[in-house]
């Protein structure tokens, strides 16, 4: 027999709660989690560990401070701290992540009054912070301890080897992917490498061995970046149980991809379509972090809008600014375009009549 629920409006009903969705989203995070374990050994798990348990403190910690409902077992800091550390590179130093966890948490969520009114992603505010801080550690990458030949495929790494100066190789070669081509355009630039040699690098970076092992997860870089399928795979858990839509990881990956394959080379439709969203933390920002569901559009025209913006944002930083990726940035200055997005995208109520003017 059906239970029948008596109310005031609105009728809605889920059962849904912040609990379930934030666990669930972990969940979503474990295959890529492990898989990073497996790839980087204990550094890995030493850095989401130390990041979890500093999210969940500063919680705890924030929520007496500034009197506010104690939310330890909901997930959200838990969540927190595992993104931030896996938008960061293996072996950080432990004091860092404790700081950035307590950044994240202060900063990027209670001062605001909690969860559900923080309007940017705490995860990522704690990122851009330690990235502000101390950029060296940041970006300075780890190789994979496990079944990985180099931050880059080993094709790329000897195609390098037989085309461009010996300086150059061990520049390019200690970088992940993204920083591979970013400095190989830096070197073209700076006439270390003329225009057949860059030519071989990025065919090199983009072959068809590349992309495998960015898809797979056979390539240095952050924890979070090494495998697109298993980001996708999780990605696809959270659409199969609606907490997410398709509209801003699909719009965000096309974007990406389309205006990279456009702009990402030499010249027009000169790029790499799957380079571009394979390598990096496109897939982690699509599906995990530009699609949280308190800083991003409520609106689905709003959310496409969003996703596309970001985008733009993500090319523009790499081919054009100071760092390879621009994933964080873009996703934390397209939430503070949210409120904008929504007011000029909400739709008109059921049954709605114009009025006339007389």
């Amino acid at each position: 027999m059906k239970k029948f629920y008596m109310s005031t409006s609105p009728h809605v009903f889920s059962r849904d709660s912040v609990k379930k969705v934030m666990w669930n989203v972990n969940l979503a995070l474990l295959p890529a989690a492990v898989w990073a374990i497996l790839r980087f050994g204990m550094d890995a798990f030493i850095s989401m560990l130390v990041a979890i348990t500093a999210a969940v403190l500063a919680e705890w910690l924030f929520a007496k401070l500034f009197k506010q409902k104690i939310r330890l077992w909901d997930g959200s800091a838990f969540l927190t701290g595992l993104l931030m550390s896996m938008t960061l590179p293996p072996g950080m130093p432990i004091i860092f992540l404790i700081v950035g966890a307590f950044f994240a948490i202060g900063f990027g969520k209670a001062v605001f009054g909690g969860l559900g009114y923080n309007p940017f992603n705490p995860a990522l505010i704690g990122r851009a912070f330690l990235a502000a801080s101390w950029p060296v550690a940041v970006i300075t990458w780890k190789e994979p301890t496990v079944g990985a030949l180099s931050s880059i495929s080993a094709e790329a790494a000897g195609t390098l080897a037989s085309t461009i100066p010996v300086e150059a190789v061990d520049t390019i070669t200690s970088a992940t992917p993204l920083g591979a081509l970013g400095q190989a355009f830096s070197l073209n630039t700076q006439g270390v490498i003329d225009g057949a040699q860059l030519d071989a690098v990025t065919g090199a970076l983009s072959s068809k061995e590349s992309i495998l092992d960015l898809f797979l997860g056979n390539i240095g870089g952050s924890l979070g970046e090494i495998s697109a399928l298993l980001l996708l795979l999780g990605g696809l858990y959270l659409l199969w149980k609606k907490i997410i839509t398709w509209h801003i990881p699909v719009v965000y990956i096309l974007t990406v991809g389309l205006l990279s394959w456009v702009f990402g080379g030499k010249g027009l439709m000169d790029g790499s379509f799957l380079f571009s969203i394979f390598a990096g933390g496109v897939f982690l920002g699509a599906f995990f972090m530009a699609t949280d569901l308190v800083t991003s559009p409520m609106y689905s025209n709003g959310k496409m809008i969003y996703a596309f913006l970001a985008g733009v944002l993500v090319v523009m930083i790499r081919r054009y600014g100071g760092y390879p990726e621009g994933v964080c940035y873009s996703i934390l200055i397209m939430n503070a375009f949210v409120p904008i997005i929504d007011r000029f995208t909400k739709p008109k109520p059921f049954g709605y009549v114009k009025e006339v003017s007389k």
